[in-house]
């Protein structure tokens, strides 16, 4: 599975993409203001950072707009993903950008039908929210699991973006399910690696080194 980390700050960016941790980045409208920095200046920065897609969302609600936008995008970086919105208009702009050769991902993805609108229309990712669903009660893992069903059944070759993690056991948990990419927060791709019992084991091995006066340098 591979691993996108959802932000606009260059300094997390970096630290996890030297530590081969970062196969992509998705950012939104969001993350950009709270980046305090302008959209194009930030987006053109991380792809020169990062080789693999950079999702770049755009903030119009036309069809017509979504396109000049995406198109605008596009043009920042080869390895730019537009992406758009699950409404008509945003499916419309993804078959043209599509048809285009650019990469497209479809967010804000609630349900397996949304899914199957988004890869008839070619989209490269779907980002269905996980940690959304879980808000309001909803299994969004089970969604995972029927996108999944769904693209097998018919060879459809959009990835499966899960979007809103959480925790890291959401990471764990799509990779079972086969997400092909988990996009999160740079503190959950961290959490990943704590874990209790790590704590304690190295805790007990230093007092044993202290005692035994060890030292390797």
């Amino acid at each position: 599975m591979k691993f996108f980390v959802d932000t606009a700050e260059i300094d997390q960016i970096k630290e996890l993409n030297d530590l081969g941790m970062v196969d992509g980045v998705t950012t939104n409208p969001s993350l950009i203001a709270k980046s305090g920095r302008d959209i194009l200046e930030v987006t053109k920065e991380i792809c020169s950072i990062v080789s693999g897609p950079v999702s770049a969302e755009v903030v119009a609600l036309e069809a017509d707009d979504m396109l000049a936008e995406g198109r605008k995008l596009a043009k920042i970086a080869d390895n730019i993903a537009v992406k758009v919105p699950l409404t008509w208009a945003g499916l419309k702009t993804c078959k043209t950008l599509t048809d285009d050769g650019i990469m497209v991902n479809v967010t804000l993805c609630f349900s397996a039908n949304q899914a199957l609108l988004a890869a008839k229309a070619g989209a490269t990712f779907i980002s269905p929210f996980i940690g959304r669903l879980d808000d309001l009660n909803m299994d969004g893992l089970e969604l995972i699991e029927d996108i999944r069903t769904i693209y097998d059944n018919y060879g459809f070759e959009t990835n499966i973006l899960a979007a809103s993690i959480r925790t890291a056991n959401h990471m764990s948990d799509c990779a079972k399910i086969g997400a092909d990419v988990c996009t999160a927060p740079p503190n959950v791709i961290k959490a990943m690696a704590n874990h209790v019992l790590t704590d304690k084991g190295l805790a007990a091995f230093m007092a044993d080194a202290e005692k035994a006066g060890i030292k390797i340098v």
